[in-house]
Parts: C-alpha cells; sequence; structure tokens
C-alpha cells in the first residue's frame, strides 16, 4: 500500500509555515501503543489525536492535529481506517 498524501482544505499554520498536506505511512504496531484498534477504525477522535502525530509527514503536533478542521480531520482519518484493511479487501473492488 502506497503512502497517501492528504491535502488540507485549510492549511496548518506553524509560525511563518504553512502546511498545505501531509504523507500518512503506514504504523507499525509499536505506534500503536496505548490505542484501540477498534476507536481506529470507528475513527474516534481522541484516538486520531494521539495516532496521527506519530505519523503524519511532516510531523504534526498534537495541538495542530486539535486544531484541524473537521473536513480535513476525517480526510486523515479514513486514510488511518483503510490502513487496517487486509491486503485482500483493499485490492478487490467494492461490490
Amino acid at each position: 500500500m502506497s503512502q497517501p498524501t492528504i491535502t488540507f482544505d485549510e492549511p496548518v499554520v506553524r509560525g511563518e509555515q504553512s502546511i498545505a498536506s501531509v504523507t500518512l505511512r503506514r504504523p507499525k504496531s509499536g505506534e500503536l501503543r496505548g490505542l484501540s484498534m477498534i476507536d481506529l477504525v470507528k475513527l474516534e477522535v481522541d484516538a486520531m489525536h494521539e495516532l496521527l502525530p506519530r505519523i503524519t509527514m511532516p510531523p504534526l503536533t498534537k495541538p495542530e492535529v486539535e486544531g484541524l478542521s473537521p473536513a480535513d480531520m476525517f480526510k486523515l482519518s479514513t486514510e488511518v481506517a483503510n490502513f487496517f484493511l487486509p491486503k485482500e479487501s483493499a485490492a478487490s473492488p467494492l461490490a
């Protein structure tokens, strides 16, 4: 699975820098420590607030993730949920 790049509707502003997009990398099991995979698949916001700073490139801070617009948070969260699909499910078209 490739590493998806998400373009924000509302860029993250860090000082004078504007972050318009981030790339997500598939988390390793150690990066899931302290989190429930069920909560991540259910797109639970608190779980995403913990995980996203661990897997975004460039790395977003937790306060930056907490400040995302709902639309941008949803785009990131749905991509994270896709990481939990088995390769067979991700490769087969939906019926």
